[in-house]
């Protein structure tokens, strides 16, 4: 190495991968004790080094907020995720969130800066997270540890699907902008308090619903202001609210989370939401077993506690899915425990849809009697109703 030159850039061959006419080459920046190498066969010609030389903060002394030299746990940290393809920008700052280019799914059709990055304020750690529903991708850099990869020194570690914390899924308290959004929608600041309703880290337009047994995180399901859900991948299906019915033989269930947290506004906490959604239809065959089961396997998961329950009063919405969804769950809990709300009318040809609708249109009293009102399930039935 007699052209080593501490503060500029050294070209060498790269020893890890040999190419004809030397069009791998080792790039060693000796001031920031930064290092990479251009990968031609994993990706688009010098994509990772490019980074390197376009993002001043690496070759510049100063921190990302000007006041002196950045620190060294945080140019460690985006060494590592660079090595990983995760090009870091101005963003990329102790303390903030910042959306990226995934380098796993390029942003799908569209592009878009789809991973979520934050490096915390010690610079101790940096974790990252695609929520591009097809993609996913997470893990998460340390400033202090020691794994080697394929000789390269590459400190991560990535999430297990099924390790799930709101650190590693990169969940944050809401913003205001979500807090006036559930305002609208009658929905205090305590109930979501008291819900752990979150946000996906740095976008105000992602409420993040946790799902909790005994405290502990055991899912997350996503929502858009505009009304797109999805849940994380190689979670089990639970219902949502568990840990308020542990202790109870009365229950409501409703056909989303916004709809628990309504009911509970009108005081019954009580409520837990299924977490999938509504059938199109009733089935017409015998209910499959435990294991085949698929679409409703949140019941069977739960039974310890729902077998602990003597009346089930179901809140369905008021849509022809809503019912349907109300038959099936009656026919797996037993209908001669189970109760219906009929949702009061909205004018002369329509009703309101769910609780949530009762709850901004009425008021939480009202809702309370719809709840408190609701009919015997076998006596609807008996009368032809639903």
């Amino acid at each position: 190495m007699d052209t080593f030159t501490p503060g500029k850039i050294n070209h060498f061959l790269c020893p890890k991968v040999c190419v004809p006419m030397m069009q791998n080459k080792v790039v060693v920046a000796v001031s920031n004790a930064f290092f990479s190498y251009n990968r031609r066969r994993l990706g688009p010609v010098g994509s990772r080094v490019r980074s390197c030389y376009g993002n001043s903060k690496f070759l510049n002394p100063q921190s990302a907020n000007g006041n002196g030299l950045e620190k060294h746990e945080v140019r460690v940290l985006k060494q590592k995720m660079e090595l990983l393809g995760i090009n870091c920008d101005d963003s990329c700052i102790p303390g903030n969130y910042g959306h990226l280019l995934c380098p796993k799914c390029e942003g799908g059709r569209s592009m878009e800066k789809s991973l979520s990055v934050h490096i915390n304020r010690d610079a101790d750690l940096a974790m990252w997270r695609c929520y591009r529903t097809c993609c996913g991708w997470t893990g998460q850099a340390f400033a202090n540890g020691r794994v080697t990869n394929e000789g390269m020194n590459i400190i991560f570690k990535v999430s297990s699907p099924r390790q799930i914390t709101a650190e590693g899924m990169v969940l944050e308290p809401l913003g205001e902008k979500l807090i006036a959004y559930f305002g609208d929608r009658m929905i205090s600041e305590e109930t979501l308090r008291r819900n752990s309703v979150m946000q996906m880290a740095g976008d105000q337009g992602i409420i993040a619903f946790t799902y909790r047994q005994k405290g502990v995180l055991i899912g997350c399901k996503y929502r858009t202001i505009e009304k797109n859900f999805w849940q994380d991948k190689g979670t089990e299906k639970w219902l949502y609210g568990l840990d308020d019915i542990k202790e109870v033989t009365e229950i409501v269930i409703v056909e989303g989370e916004i709809d628990k947290l309504s009911v509970e506004e009108a005081g019954f906490f009580n409520c837990v939401s299924v977490p999938g959604g509504a059938p199109q239809t009733v089935s017409t065959k015998d209910i499959p077993s435990l294991e085949k089961d698929k679409a409703y396997q949140y019941l069977w998961n739960c039974k310890e506690y729902l077998d602990k329950v003597s009346r089930i009063i179901l809140a369905t919405d008021g849509d022809a899915s809503g019912q349907a969804l109300a038959e099936e769950l009656a026919r797996r809990l037993g209908k001669e425990r189970c109760w219906l709300v009929r949702w009061p009318k909205k004018d002369h040809s329509c009703c309101f849809k769910d609780a949530n609708e009762v709850l901004k249109c009425l008021g939480p009293s009202a809702l309370k009697e719809v709840i408190e009102t609701a009919e015997s399930y076998e006596v609807c039935t008996m009368n032809q109703v639903i």
